[in-house]
């Protein structure tokens, strides 16, 4: 399982995404977890880190799913319409 930061802003997010690609490669199972419970501040730029992580996952053929998205994070993919990509991978 990875885990996301406490804080996930346009500020962070080109460091949060490398360090999610680079963990990708220690995880070895079929399922890539991401862990969001602790996500607690956070903009649009978190969606764009899921989404391009989402990518490279499924491109290396293994599932993706998130647990623990904050509500108001999936109302914002909600609002985007996006939030079946990221929920339902």
């Amino acid at each position: 399982m990875l885990v996301l930061p406490q804080e996930l802003t346009h500020a962070e997010a080109n460091a949060c995404l490398r360090m999610l690609v680079q963990g990708l490669r220690s995880q070895t199972g079929a399922e890539v977890v991401v862990d969001a419970t602790g996500l607690s501040r956070f903009d649009s730029s978190a969606l764009a880190v899921l989404l391009e992580f989402r990518r490279e996952t499924l491109a290396l053929g293994k599932r993706f799913s998130i647990r623990g998205l904050p509500a108001r994070l999936h109302d914002l993919a909600a609002l985007y319409g996006i939030a079946d990509l990221l929920l339902h991978a």
